[in-house]
């Protein structure tokens, strides 16, 4: 396995950039984002920079990662923080600077969308951290989820083992950024129900790689993702986004990463709860529990032809849940399907 390329850390008082190099929806919502950027001065005593387009809905590909190249090079900054996801991040990441990147190696925070980005620097060489969002989770309604600014704080600040633990509660079920008020109210929460493990009850360590399962389409499409050699024993993460993928779209795609001859690559597999929840599909908590079988049945049905009975951990808090914990990209997993146990190398 290769070694993992960790950037540095940032400190309480540093300066992080904080853009949009997917959608400029802090334009859209400034209320939600004058929160998210509240919180990160106040609970981690960060100070934010923008740039010229994270307010900016439509901006041109190459104006987004004129910026992102910007946050990179500037010495004053010390980790890069992606606003929100969005859905053409994959004409953006052409434009970036490789040179300036691999120069300037530092911590970058984003997921959904902002995958085509984790990936683009996972291909430099460079560890990135899949999560955190200014919008979604630093400016979550009613108070920050304790397990997300846990998970945030160490990702951002420490560079050793951090043991994932599964929520004691979930949700997925946002409020209505249309309606400032909805600021002050807790989102609706369900006792959790821990993570399913299915496959050999063995121990994993390796990189990751993955996420978001739509922008994984895109990227196979598109030719830009890792060989089978560069990613073999490497721990495979997946997580749906609130498009919400029925079940056979999931099989699709999981078994195109199997015919690309990716899938043989991963020992484990460790799969996000699905966003079972939007405002156009409100469904009920039983309707979400059986949305979340189909997914599990549909990945374990994709990648049986393709791997080796891998260890396969499903339900875990990352990508579009609440609460969301960070997972280094390209950086260090423990799978330990013995005890049923997580630890990340943030």
């Amino acid at each position: 396995m290769v070694s993992p390329n960790y950037p540095a850390k940032p400190k309480p008082g540093d300066r992080v950039a904080v853009v949009s190099p997917s959608a400029g929806l802090p334009g859209l919502f400034p209320h939600v984002y004058e929160l998210g950027l509240r919180r990160l001065r106040e609970e981690f005593g960060l100070e934010p920079v923008e740039y010229p387009t994270t307010r900016v809905m439509g901006a041109d590909p190459r104006d987004r990662a004129r910026d992102l190249t910007a946050a990179f090079a500037d010495p004053s900054i010390t980790a890069v923080l992606a606003t929100v996801g969005g859905d053409d991040l994959i004409t953006v990441t052409p434009h970036l600077d490789d040179d300036v990147l691999r120069a300037n190696l530092k911590p970058y925070f984003g997921y959904s969308d902002n995958t085509n980005v984790l990936n683009h620097l996972y291909r430099l060489g460079m560890v990135a951290y899949h999560g955190g969002s200014v919008l979604v989770h630093l400016g979550r309604s009613g108070a920050p989820h304790p397990l997300t600014f846990d998970s945030l704080r160490a990702a951002l600040f420490t560079s050793g083992w951090y043991e994932l633990t599964p929520a004691t509660e979930w949700g997925d079920e946002p409020r209505d950024w249309q309606d400032p008020a909805t600021l002050a109210d807790e989102p609706v929460m369900y006792p959790g129900e821990g993570w399913h493990w299915h496959g050999p009850a063995r121990v994993v360590q390796g990189r990751t790689w993955g996420g978001c399962l739509e922008i994984i389409g895109w990227l196979l499409a598109a030719d830009r993702v890792p060989s089978t050699a560069e990613l073999a024993g490497s721990v495979l993460i997946l997580e749906t986004s609130e498009e919400m993928p029925s079940a056979q779209e999931v099989f699709r795609t999981v078994r195109n990463v199997g015919e690309r001859g990716l899938l043989a690559a991963f020992p484990a597999i460790v799969v996000g709860r699905p966003k079972a929840w939007d405002f156009d599909r409100r469904h009920s908590l039983d309707e979400r529990r059986a949305w979340c079988e189909a997914q599990r049945a549909a990945i374990l049905r994709a990648v049986a032809p393709y791997a080796d009975d891998p260890v396969v951990v499903f339900d875990v808090d990352l990508g579009h849940t609440d609460p969301q914990l960070i997972i280094p990209y390209g950086g260090e997993v423990l799978v330990d399907a013995e005890a049923h146990r997580i630890a990340v190398r943030y």
